[in-house]
């Protein structure tokens, strides 16, 4: 996650720039429940309103985590399919909240209403977000059920009323990149605590459905945007949280939006940039599944390190002889074109490896969601890129 707020801060309040240092553990997003009453077409885990047979017990779930905890990790990031369908979720809320982490709730927020608001909130979620992918027409379609902006906006208005920390979580694809401008003023106008901008990333429908990636104008135009709205409300003494995730190249744009506006805060802007270090999936950020499976985060559903029903994460999370774990782990890591002649290699740490994967089948290929060119990047030499092609399903033995 890419915290633009933050670096925008050290443009008025600039921090002493130090060594990186990684948390204990990673965030964990964990996906208690695959079953949804939605069916969204850019959906990583390609759920459907079924059950789905051999996913964790609540006492597996509360087994594994007592492992997370006296492994040092300090966020939990419950999710789905639509994690209010899962029938303990509060008891598991509750119970992670009562060991110490920090607790998120990732829902569609459809199942929200004035029934249940009260026991979320007496749950003590540290944050909810709620999916929006535009304003209503399009996040309906999006969705494939209508109403379901409707159900997602009274989620959004009951949590703010709770006291609850609420966000609103956007994928941008070229089909719905019009509707930001739109999300960004309903952000406003409900008072909205937070905003997530996520690239579209290369995972369960997501991967199908890639030629609606947004286009590399798309995606620096709604990046500009974020950044001048984020910097307006830094700029006003406005506390309104805006972050991205899953292209970490945003961090190169940002520092060039910041060269065109204040060229003399570049030079800190890059050593903070460095100390943050850009992707760190494998490493700061891990994904359970539903069925115990552990992940390199929650684009990587085809590629399992372990399950915790056999060994605990623990063990399954440092046992580098996996050679993609080991990999992600490395410093910096061993990516190849682009990425690997990029001089901001050390600011995005190769970027998000899924999209070369499932592109290409080799995790270390550049990332061909890159929209920075190798002018701006100062990459010399010739490097052809990666081309985004419709959804072909390629062999990975290389990679087992």
């Amino acid at each position: 996650m890419f915290r633009v707020t933050q670096y925008l801060q050290e443009l008025r309040h600039p921090t002493p720039v130090g060594p990186k240092r990684n948390p204990p553990g990673p965030v964990v997003i964990w996906n208690l429940i695959r079953r949804c009453n939605l069916a969204c077409q850019h959906c990583y885990s390609i759920s459907a309103d079924i059950d789905f047979p051999g996913e964790l017990a609540t006492a597996e779930i509360f087994r594994t985590m007592d492992d997370l905890k006296a492994f040092g990790v300090p966020v939990l990031i419950l999710s789905g399919g639509e994690p209010l369908l899962h029938r303990d979720l509060l008891p598991i809320a509750r119970r992670a909240k009562a060991l110490g982490f920090y607790v998120g709730l990732s829902t569609n927020g459809t199942l929200i209403d004035e029934r249940n608001i009260g026991d979320l909130a007496g749950v003590g979620f540290d944050y909810v977000g709620i999916s929006l992918d535009g304003i209503e027409a399009t996040h309906d379609r999006f969705r494939r059920k209508q109403g379901a902006f409707a159900a997602s906006l009274a989620a959004v208005r009951l949590c703010r009323d709770a006291g609850i920390k609420v966000g609103l979580r956007y994928t941008l694809t070229r089909d719905n990149a019009q509707d930001l401008p739109g999300l960004l003023d309903l952000m406003e106008a409900e008072r909205v605590d937070k905003f997530y901008l996520s690239h579209l990333n290369y995972g369960g429908r997501g991967n199908i459905n890639r030629k609606t990636d947004a286009v590399f104008r798309t995606t620096r135009e709604a990046m500009d945007r974020i950044f001048d709205t984020a910097w307006q409300h830094v700029d006003a003494g406005v506390h309104r949280e805006f972050v991205t995730g899953n292209n970490d190249a945003d961090g190169v744009y940002l520092l060039h939006w910041v060269r065109r506006r204040f060229p003399e805060r570049e030079a800190h802007l890059r050593a903070k940039l460095a100390q943050w270090g850009g992707n760190s999936s494998g490493v700061n950020v891990a994904n359970i599944d539903h069925l115990g499976n552990v992940h390199p985060d929650t684009f990587w559903w085809d590629y399992t390190l372990g399950n915790v029903r056999e060994r605990p994460f623990s063990e399954i999370w440092q046992d580098t002889s996996d050679s993609l774990l080991a990999g992600m782990k490395a410093v910096p890591r061993a990516v190849k074109g682009r990425c690997g002649a990029c001089p901001y290699l050390d600011v995005c740490g190769g970027n998000t490896r899924v999209r070369a994967w499932q592109l290409t089948g080799d995790p270390w290929a550049e990332d061909p969601g890159c929209y920075l060119d190798d002018d701006e990047l100062g990459i010399v030499g010739s490097h052809e890129r990666v081309k985004l092609k419709p959804y072909v399903r390629v062999r990975r033995a290389e990679t087992a």
